[in-house]
C-alpha cells in the first residue's frame, strides 16, 4: 500500500469505528402510570358558631346644652321657627300664636339665649310704611312671647321692613313668605 492509501486508511478508522459504534442509545423515559383519582367523600364542614353579637350599653343622644349650639345651628335645625302674618297686619294668627307657644317652649328651656325678632314685609307700601309694619309685627311677637313668662329682658326687635326677602318673586306666593318675623339668637 503506498503511503497516501495508507494515511486515507489511518484516518477513516477511527472514522468508521465512530459510525459502527455510534453513542449508545438512551434509554427511554418511562412515566409512571397516571392513577385515576379515586372519588374520595368530601370532607364534611364543621359549622362555624355564629359569631357573637356585641351589644354597646345604650346610650341615649342627649340635646347639646344651649352653650354647645351655635346661633347658626339654631337656625339651621328651625328650632325657632317663623311666624307669618296676612296682607297689611301684625296681629297674631290662631297658627302664629300655636308656633310662638312652640318657640317659648324652647326658650324656656334655654334660658341662656337672648333672641332678636326681625319684621319683614313684602315688597308693596312704602319703605317708611314697611319699616313700621314690620316693627309692629315684631313688636306683637315680643309681646305675645313675654305674656307666655319668657322675660323681656331677654328681647331685643328690629325692623328690616321689605329688604330683606325671604323669596324672590312679585307674585303671592312669595309675598306671602316675605310678611313674617324670625329669630336670631345672640
Amino acid at each position: 500500500m503506498t503511503k497516501t492509501a495508507r494515511r486515507a486508511l489511518l484516518l477513516l478508522a477511527p472514522c468508521l469505528v465512530l459510525v459502527l459504534l455510534g453513542c449508545p442509545k438512551k434509554k427511554p423515559v418511562e412515566e409512571p402510570p397516571v392513577e385515576e383519582p379515586q372519588a374520595t367523600p368530601a370532607p364534611t364542614p364543621v359549622p362555624t358558631p355564629p359569631p357573637k353579637e356585641v351589644q354597646e350599653p345604650f346610650r341615649e343622644e342627649k340635646p347639646a346644652a344651649p352653650e354647645e349650639l351655635t346661633a347658626d345651628q339654631i337656625r339651621a335645625r328651625g328650632l325657632l321657627q317663623t311666624v307669618y302674618f296676612d296682607l297689611d297686619k301684625h296681629d297674631l294668627s290662631d297658627v302664629s300664636r300655636a308656633t310662638l307657644r312652640t318657640n317659648a317652649e324652647w326658650l324656656k328651656s334655654h334660658p341662656n339665649w337672648k333672641v332678636v325678632v326681625e319684621g319683614h314685609c313684602d315688597e308693596r307700601g312704602t319703605t317708611e310704611y314697611n319699616l313700621e309694619l314690620a316693627s309692629r309685627r315684631s313688636r306683637a311677637v315680643r309681646d305675645y312671647l313675654i305674656s307666655l313668662g319668657i322675660p323681656e329682658s331677654r328681647f331685643r326687635t328690629v325692623s328690616f321692613g321689605e329688604e330683606r326677602p325671604a323669596a324672590p318673586g312679585h307674585d303671592e306666593a312669595a309675598w306671602a313668605k316675605n310678611r313674617r318675623a324670625e329669630f336670631a339668637v345672640e
